[in-house]
């Protein structure tokens, strides 16, 4: 087994060892979702959602792809395909990162500091700059629509019945081919 491999097996296996629930796609550690919680004291604690998680062969030299399932109001995150605009996945990746990294850190600091100047979601970009308030409530709002574990569980099953609905996910890796990076 050859040491990237080896490496993404200890790092997905690390992440199963900690309090996320990860659901393996087709028993591949290539490709997983976890469930993620907003963070506590921001607008979208309580909120709970589905991350697709892919990871690239080069991994942990080369980046994971991660996306939201459901939806999020956010900036920095597209909010019909869930493609994260977050630099040090995108960008500024290093092997040193690893998994819980991103779950413990990276995406808990996303969406406690929003960065309006380098949006993905214009719209939330405009009203978060504009009208904090209604921005705010805005978050929240979709939090309590879209972000609800009991929506999660459903999800699931009606993921075991048809993988269809994955057609016209975007991962990270996409946008920044669309937008030449």
């Amino acid at each position: 087994m050859s040491s990237p491999s080896k490496r993404r097996d200890m790092d997905v296996m690390k992440l199963m060892m900690t309090d996320y629930k990860v659901e393996t796609v087709d028993d591949s550690v290539s490709q997983f979702f976890v469930e993620f919680n907003g963070p506590p004291d921001s607008l979208y604690c309580g909120g709970v959602w589905r991350v697709r998680v892919e990871l690239p062969d080069a991994y942990p030299y080369k980046s994971p792809s991660i996306g939201f399932i459901n939806r999020i109001y956010h900036p920095n995150i597209d909010e019909m395909s869930g493609s994260v605009c977050l630099d040090v996945i995108n960008q500024t990746w290093s092997p040193m990162f690893d998994l819980v990294n991103i779950f413990e850190v990276f995406l808990p600091q996303l969406l406690l500091y929003p960065n309006p100047a380098d949006p993905l979601n214009g719209e939330a970009a405009a009203l978060m700059m504009r009208d904090r308030p209604v921005y705010e409530q805005k978050v929240k709002e979709h939090c309590l629509k879209y972000a609800k574990a009991e929506d999660l569980e459903d999800k699931q099953e009606d993921d075991e019945e048809s993988d269809d609905d994955y057609e016209n996910y975007k991962t990270s890796d996409d946008e920044m081919e669309v937008e030449g990076l």
